[in-house]
């Protein structure tokens, strides 16, 4: 254990035994769910947002709201996972399943996991672009490479990693507060349309499964789980109910930010871009280029350094999710190199063939939603058995909620297929 590691290790101890009182007593849980959050706001999310926002104005709003509320829902389960059971859901998946069903999870984890390095990669691709004007294929081999940079503070600990993340997490909520101030919202239209359901047609049906997929996230429901199964041990079962509850907040903090973040682009393109006469704005460089027109090259300037912030961050996350899956389902780990240049090359390829970024990215949020029921139906399974769980099984309402969840999801992403290719 690294000296970083140890000293988490003993300050949660004292937390513990009741010596660490106020926030000191929380911090040493503070991390997991921070490292999870990147995801939440990652290249796909912007894509989505803005998408949404610029086409339907506050419309989908209560949409972005009610993933989040999943999502905590959903990361508390997979944070409790590893906790109560000192392994991952990839593990369990493994030793609970045939093998026939873990190597079709197993299979399905992998794609999914391509699909989202699409969104990271395209996303600090697109963001380099934009700031500096480097041309997008060497830009994504940039990306891909800066992933490595971040990934290379595990070497000093789990905290420095944690820390990394979060300072990025910061940049990319630090750009949209400045952003929210340059939109002057309209604070009764945000209101009516946060809590009121609605869609107008079938493509704000797609782009609110975009929506879901780029905010609940298959990969981090495995991440998680392996992110609190080994990083503070409880000694009993009374410490693993303290422990998780201390995990709770944790998500509660990074996953309400995450979602201010993604409620914010979706309100900075409404604002600026629906109904104002400017065409193509729907896209990440057409939001670019629409707030150096509308607003300022500053506020382009800001939007696309939290693009790349979001970029980097996600894409190292998305590559540390891949290493659990892999690990979990199949017990084979591969150089982080290797593993890196795997989940590099489609994104790449989508760069080389010159395929609109924007539209990757949205269609990759579609991919990954309907990779959720493959990650959330085991979750859910295995967090009712009282003899994988202990006294942190799930009770009965719990898991008949978090089957709603799976159901609603699945069934969205069942009534889209019908209206693409039917309707």
């Amino acid at each position: 254990m690294l000296p970083g590691e140890a000293a988490v290790a003993a300050a949660a101890r004292r937390s513990l035994d009741g010596t660490n009182t106020g926030l000191r007593r929380l911090w040493p849980f503070l991390g997991p769910a921070f490292v999870a959050a990147v995801a939440y706001i990652d290249p796909g999310n912007f894509a989505t947002n803005i998408a949404g926002g610029a086409k339907f104005g506050y419309l989908l709003l209560w949409v972005v709201l009610a993933a989040n509320l999943v999502a905590m829902v959903v990361q508390a389960q997979s944070a409790k996972l590893g906790i109560a059971t000192g392994k991952n859901l990839a593990e369990l998946c493994r030793e609970r399943f045939s093998r026939r069903t873990s190597i079709g999870l197993w299979l399905q984890a992998e794609l999914v996991a391509m699909a989202c390095d699409i969104a990271e990669v395209v996303g600090a691709a697109l963001g380099l672009n934009l700031l500096f004007g480097i041309p997008l294929f060497p830009a994504g081999i940039i990306a891909g490479a800066g992933a490595f940079t971040i990934l290379a503070l595990q070497q000093k600990g789990f905290r420095r990693l944690e820390a990394g993340i979060a300072a990025l997490v910061g940049v990319v909520v630090a750009s949209f507060v400045f952003e929210l101030f340059d939109a002057k919202p309209q604070a009764s239209e945000i209101g009516e349309h946060l809590f009121v359901p609605g869609f107008a047609g079938t493509e704000s049906i797609l782009l609110a499964t975009g929506i879901i997929g780029a905010t609940v996230m298959p990969h981090v429901i495995y991440l998680h789980s392996a992110l609190t199964q080994h990083r503070i041990v409880g000694r009993n079962a009374a410490e693993k109910k303290r422990i998780l509850g201390f995990e709770k907040v944790d998500v509660v903090i990074a996953l309400s930010l995450a979602g201010l973040v993604n409620l914010s682009m979706m309100i900075v393109a409404a604002s600026f871009f629906h109904g104002s006469g400017l065409t193509g704005v729907d896209s990440i460089e057409g939001a670019y280029e629409g707030l150096q027109q509308l607003v300022s090259d500053r506020a382009a300037a800001i939007f696309g350094i939290a693009l790349l912030a979001s970029g980097f961050a996600s894409s190292s996350v998305g590559t540390m999710a891949g290493q659990v899956v892999m690990q979990g389902f199949i017990r084979r780990r591969i150089p982080l190199f290797i593993r890196r240049a795997l989940t590099l090359t489609p994104a790449l390829v989508v760069l080389a063939l010159g395929i609109n970024p924007t539209d990757a990215l949205v269609g990759s949020q579609v991919v990954l939603s309907f990779g959720i029921p493959f990650a959330l139906v085991p979750l859910v399974i295995i967090a009712g058995k009282p003899e994988v769980m202990g006294d942190l099984v799930n009770p009965r309402w719990l898991s008949a909620l978090v089957g709603v969840i799976a159901a609603m999801i699945i069934a969205l992403n069942v009534f889209l297929l019908q209206q693409v290719f039917f309707g």
